[in-house]
């Protein structure tokens, strides 16, 4: 009995990663990340986020708002030319968002009493922003 081999189709990592996209959209995407395996989760989306608002002068006020959340590609190989090394870094980073400003209680007399944060609408791996994330430096 002789086998033939049969074919494999083949896909390009960027069609596979369109496919990947639409099955996630179709599924819930962001809104259907807290059913997954967040151990396991690498990418980049928006999930709820509690926090104490507080400012100096005031009383502290639970908050809960959208964030972003999860794990981007990330790598580093060394080289022969100064640095040394050269690094591929992106971190989970806000892509769209809006402000919400609440009012915190108590507030001593000539305390502005309003506090202003930023509401996740959309989020992705990129490089890093000071101006609107808190990075880690490697050096």
């Amino acid at each position: 009995m002789a086998y033939q081999r049969c074919p494999v189709p083949r896909f390009s990592p960027l069609t596979l990663g369109w496919v990947v996209l639409s099955v996630w959209l179709c599924v819930g995407g962001p809104a259907g990340v807290s059913g997954v395996n967040l151990r396991k989760f690498i990418g980049c989306a928006v999930r709820e986020f509690a926090f104490i608002a507080r400012k100096p002068g005031c009383g502290a006020l639970p908050v809960t708002t959208d964030a972003c959340w999860g794990r981007c590609e990330t790598w580093e190989r060394p080289v022969l030319d100064p640095p040394f090394i050269e690094s591929y870094q992106r971190v989970c980073t806000y892509n769209q968002t809006q402000f919400m400003t609440v009012q915190l209680p108590n507030c001593s007399a000539g305390v502005d009493p309003h506090y202003t944060y930023p509401v996740a609408l959309k989020c992705n791996c990129g490089v890093c922003v000071t101006s609107t994330t808190e990075c880690i430096a490697s050096y």
